[in-house]
């Protein structure tokens, strides 16, 4: 791990703010306005910016997704405002948004979700200088067929081709081993969330592998950073989830995360000797 001085890890904190707000950032009155909470301001600008923001393991808009995806999961609202405006800046989409809201009412609840969402719809309606949001389209209207095929096809991508194909008798295992649960979580997680054209299963997993360990559920992240790794994450990229989860979700969390992750990693290192 190579060493830095403040200066340097002060430019790179200015660096990294600048390639995320793009033209008319202006990082020195940043770190002025920051400055003002003392030692905290401080450290959000060469802790956050400088050591995590700068670091190159994840791309700008994938830390977009991991932020937003951390603090709509712990209902950071104030904090979700800024960093709307700032992951929009990178290049996230308003689609690709409100694709996280939805895996936010799955994995934190409902009402975690409605509420990240009345801040999304006031940071839009700002933009737009409209009093609401236009033009959405509700879910398609799927038969329970058609949520069982398209949970089918989720999971087989997700447990790189492990799941059984049938439909049928894949979601009579899942209820066998969870009962309604497992109805709810095959039919409207697998089959209406996630099988959603709108962003890719690469970026969902980055989604839900963060809202995992953000909100400790570190049992689930032994099923979804295999599946993460099936998607196309890397093994670097997912413990680079967890170096950032010490700023939005604490340092705990992140710790049992990697802990976590790490064991999954060791599961499928078992399995393939």
């Amino acid at each position: 791990m190579e060493r830095a001085s403040w200066e340097e890890r002060r430019a790179r904190a200015f660096d990294v703010f600048n390639r995320a707000r793009g033209e008319g950032a202006d990082p020195e009155r940043m770190a002025r306005w920051l400055e003002h909470r003392g030692a905290l301001g401080s450290f959000a600008v060469d802790v956050v910016m400088g050591d995590v923001w700068a670091r190159p393991t994840l791309a700008l808009r994938d830390q977009a997704f991991l932020r937003l995806s951390a603090l709509m999961a712990n209902a950071r609202d104030e904090e979700l405002v800024a960093h709307l405006g700032i992951s929009l800046d990178i290049g996230v989409t308003r689609t690709e948004i409100e694709e996280v809201l939805l895996h936010c009412a799955v994995y934190a609840g409902f009402p975690a979700a409605m509420a990240a969402s009345r801040h999304v719809d006031a940071v839009f309606c700002k933009l737009d200088g409209a009093s609401r949001v236009e033009g959405r389209s509700p879910a398609p209207r799927k038969s329970d067929e058609e949520r069982e095929r398209d949970a089918a096809d989720v999971r087989r991508t997700l447990t790189g081709g492990r799941s059984n194909p049938d439909p049928a008798a894949d979601l009579a295992a899942m209820e066998a081993a969870l009962g309604g649960v497992g109805t709810i979580a095959y039919r409207w997680a697998f089959g209406e969330v996630w099988s959603r054209p709108e962003l890719g299963r690469r970026e969902r997993s980055l989604v839900v592998i963060t809202m995992l360990a953000s909100l400790g559920q570190t049992e689930e992240l032994a099923f979804h950073v295999p599946a993460g790794l099936n998607h196309g994450l890397t093994r670097e990229e997912i413990e680079e989830i967890m170096v950032h989860l010490c700023i939005y979700a604490g340092v705990p969390r992140a710790v049992d995360g990697m802990r976590a992750t790490r064991a999954a990693f060791a599961k499928l290192d078992t399995r393939r000797a």
